[in-house]
C-alpha cells in the first residue's frame, strides 16, 4: 500500500499544510495543499496539485477549539484514496538547546516543548495547539516535530553568544535563530541549481509577517538576525525587532507597565501597525496614500538592508542574495529598495526582470547575484517526517 505524509505548519495567523504521497518515482509527490486562516471566522482551503478546488469552508466565531484541524483531518482521509497516512509532521519553533534534529512527539517529548514557551511565549504554545488537538482525535497516529531553530545549531558560538554573565549561556540564554525550515529549503534549492551557488556567501531574506535574514554558506547557517526570541531583527508585521533594552527598562521601571502588557505590545502592536497605525499587513501599507504607510515601509527596507550589511561582515562579504516568504517572493518595491541600499556592496538589480517577477532579478554585471525563490516549508517537514518514521521502523 502507498504510503502518505501530512505537513502541518502553524504559524500565527494561519495553519498552512499539505498531504504528500511516498510512493511517487521521486520519492514525495505533492497531493494537495491548504491554509486553515485563523481569526474571528476560522476558514478552511485546499486545492489539489493540479489546482482543483477541494475545500472552502468557513467556520464560524464559536466553532469549538480545534474543528479546523480536525476538518483537515476529514479532508485528507478523502483524498488518501488507497494510501495509507503514516504520520503528521510539524513546524516546531523553539527546540531550544536539546532539540537539534527532527523528533518523534511523544508526551514526554511535548512536555519538554512545552517547557520551552518562556524561550516563544506565543508561538510555541501554536506550534503545540495542533499536535495535543490530532493526539486527542487521533491518539494511535504518529507524530513528528521539526524545529526552526534546528537549522542554526551551525553557528560558531561568538555569534550566538550574549554578553551576559556566563552562567546564564549555560542554562541556554543565547541566539537561536528561526526560520530555519524557510532556510534548509532554500539551502537544498540552491544546491540542485548549482553547487557553485550553494558555495557562495549567501544573505537569505525570509520577509513576510515574520521576518529574518540568514547567511548561508555551503547549505549551512552562519548568522541570523532572530536571536533569543522571535522578536530580535528586523521590522515585522507587528513585532518591533530589534531595540535598546534600555528601552524596555524605561516602559517597566519610569512608565510602570506590566511585563504582560509589554511583551504584548512588543508582539502584536508594534512593527509596521505600530509605525504606520494604519496595518501589519505589508500589501495594505503599499496601497495605501498614507504618509504614515510609506514611513513604516521605508524603515522596513532600512533596517532589512542594514542588517544583510552586518550579515556580510560576518561572512567577509557576500556574493547571493535570495529572497523569500511572502513579501521577499511578492513585492517588487520591497526588493528594489533593499537592492538600492546595498548597492555598496555590489548589488546591482535589474528592475525589469525585478517588476516581472523573474528568478534572477540582478544585472549581468551585478556582483552579487539576486535571486527569488518561493520558499517550501512543508516540504522540508514531509521530508524529515519520512526520515524520522523510516528509522523508527527500521528499529
Amino acid at each position: 500500500m502507498s504510503q502518505s505524509i501530512l505537513a502541518l505548519n502553524a504559524g500565527s495567523s494561519s495553519v498552512k499544510f499539505a498531504l504528500y504521497d511516498l510512493g511517487s518515482s521521486d520519492g514525495q509527490l505533492l497531493v494537495s495543499r491548504g491554509t486553515l486562516d485563523l481569526g474571528d471566522a476560522p476558514r478552511l482551503t485546499a486545492r489539489a496539485a493540479d489546482g482543483t478546488v477541494q475545500c472552502d469552508r468557513q467556520f464560524t466565531a464559536d466553532a469549538p477549539h480545534g474543528a479546523g484541524i480536525a476538518e483537515i483531518l476529514r479532508l485528507v482521509k478523502g483524498e488518501l484514496g488507497g494510501r495509507k497516512l503514516i504520520c503528521i509532521g510539524h513546524r516546531i519553533v523553539h527546540g531550544g538547546n536539546k532539540f537539534s534534529k527532527p523528533v518523534r512527539l511523544t508526551p514526554a517529548t511535548i512536555e519538554a516543548l512545552e517547557r520551552l514557551t518562556a524561550l516563544a511565549p506565543l508561538h510555541q504554545p501554536r506550534s503545540l495547539a495542533p499536535v495535543r488537538a490530532i493526539a486527542a482525535l487521533q491518539p494511535d497516529l504518529p507524530q513528528v516535530g521539526c524545529f526552526d531553530t534546528a537549522f542554526h545549531h551551525t553557528i560558531d558560538p561568538l555569534v550566538r553568544r550574549f554578553a551576559l554573565p556566563q552562567k546564564y549561556e549555560r542554562e541556554g540564554l543565547r541566539r537561536y535563530g528561526f526560520h530555519g525550515l524557510s532556510y534548509e529549503y532554500i539551502a537544498g534549492r540552491l544546491s540542485e541549481i548549482s553547487p557553485a551557488l550553494a558555495a557562495k556567501r549567501t544573505i537569505v531574506a525570509h520577509l513576510g509577517n515574520g521576518a529574518s535574514l540568514c547567511a548561508v554558506r555551503e547549505g549551512k547557517s552562519v548568522d541570523t538576525t532572530m536571536g533569543f526570541s522571535a522578536l530580535d531583527g528586523l521590522v515585522m508585521g507587528t513585532r518591533c525587532g530589534a531595540i535598546d533594552p534600555g528601552v524596555l527598562l524605561y516602559f517597566l521601571l519610569e512608565r510602570g507597565m506590566a511585563a504582560d502588557e509589554l511583551q504584548t505590545m512588543l508582539y502584536e502592536r508594534s512593527g509596521l501597525l505600530g509605525v504606520s497605525g494604519i496595518s501589519g499587513d505589508m500589501r495594505m501599507l503599499e496601497a495605501s496614500s498614507d504618509p504614515r504607510a510609506r514611513e513604516a515601509i521605508e524603515l522596513f527596507a532600512f533596517r532589512a538592508a542594514r542588517e544583510a550589511a552586518a550579515l556580510a561582515n560576518t561572512m567577509g562579504g557576500f556574493e547571493c542574495l535570495v529572497f523569500t516568504a511572502g513579501i521577499g517572493e511578492r513585492s517588487s518595491s520591497i526588493r528594489k529598495s533593499m537592492c538600492e541600499k546595498l548597492t555598496w556592496l555590489g548589488v546591482a538589480l535589474d528592475e525589469l526582470a525585478n517588476d516581472a517577477r523573474a528568478e534572477i532579478v540582478s544585472r549581468p554585471d551585478s556582483k552579487v547575484e539576486v535571486r527569488v525563490i518561493a520558499t517550501d516549508e512543508e516540504s522540508v517537514i514531509a521530508r524529515h517526517s519520512r526520515a524520522v518514521m523510516q528509522v523508527g521502523s527500521a528499529t
